[in-house]
């Protein structure tokens, strides 16, 4: 029987086995490579595996070999490990920026919403000028009265804002160079005929076309009057 070493096994098989019989473990991680000019040397100091009794022999391969397994196998567990943990770092990433985009899509519906109440609130308000008795002529003080009933209550200092500088409260205003008539100063002032016939001598008529033309052009009163500030006209 030919005596092979178990250094010289190891370096076949990919085992090691020490000088008491113990395994070592995987020959890539505990056994240093061994050129063929110091094969000898080194395996003076080793452990033949002739040495080693008949019966042992098996038992000793299987250990090593069981070791190099339940290294790989450790290694491999932990690669899954890592590549689970990334791919759930991943999906929480997605999931937080898909939660924080349907949150920002939400918020933006909900004040899509409000503003949308607010202008069909803002619509609702707006008595039809036919609800106010006719009369041979108005005070400021009664056609302030009636734009308190016309406009909505949140729009009415801006809606006051651009009668003052555009009438200052004269229903029967005209500029006799542009043809502009009337407390909103419309031009023509033929325009409010769309809200009354009477548009020349009811107050009630001129306010409920002034506000249909704000909300239509500039959203509300106060859209018209932030538009004047800036150009002196709207």
């Amino acid at each position: 029987m030919s005596r092979i070493s178990v250094r010289g096994f190891a370096v076949a098989s990919a085992t090691a086995v020490t000088t008491v019989g113990a395994v070592v473990g995987v020959a890539s991680g505990s056994t240093p490579a061994v050129d063929d000019n110091n094969f000898e040397a080194a395996a003076a100091d080793t452990t033949l595996l002739a040495d080693i009794p008949a019966g042992q022999q098996a038992q000793v391969q299987t250990a090593s070999l069981t070791q190099q397994a339940d290294a790989q196998a450790s290694a491999a567990d932990a690669a899954a490990k890592r590549s689970v943990e990334e791919a759930a770092r991943i999906q929480a990433a997605k999931d937080a920026k898909s939660k924080k985009q349907a949150a920002e899509a939400k918020l933006e519906k909900e004040r899509q919403d409000k503003k949308d109440a607010a202008e069909r609130a803002s619509r609702s308000e707006i008595r039809s000028a036919s609800t106010f008795a006719q009369q041979g002529s108005y005070t400021v003080a009664e056609i302030k009265a009636m734009a308190r009933q016309i406009v909505p209550a949140d729009q009415f200092q801006c809606f006051s804002n651009i009668v003052n500088v555009e009438s200052t409260w004269n229903y029967r205003a005209s500029n006799p160079s542009s043809g502009a008539y009337g407390l909103v100063q419309a031009l023509p002032g033929s325009k409010m005929s769309t809200a009354g016939a009477d548009w020349q001598t009811n107050p009630a008529t001129q306010i409920k076309w002034g506000l249909s033309y704000m909300n239509g052009k500039y959203q509300s009163p106060c859209g018209a009057w932030s538009f004047w500030q800036g150009n002196h006209w709207y």
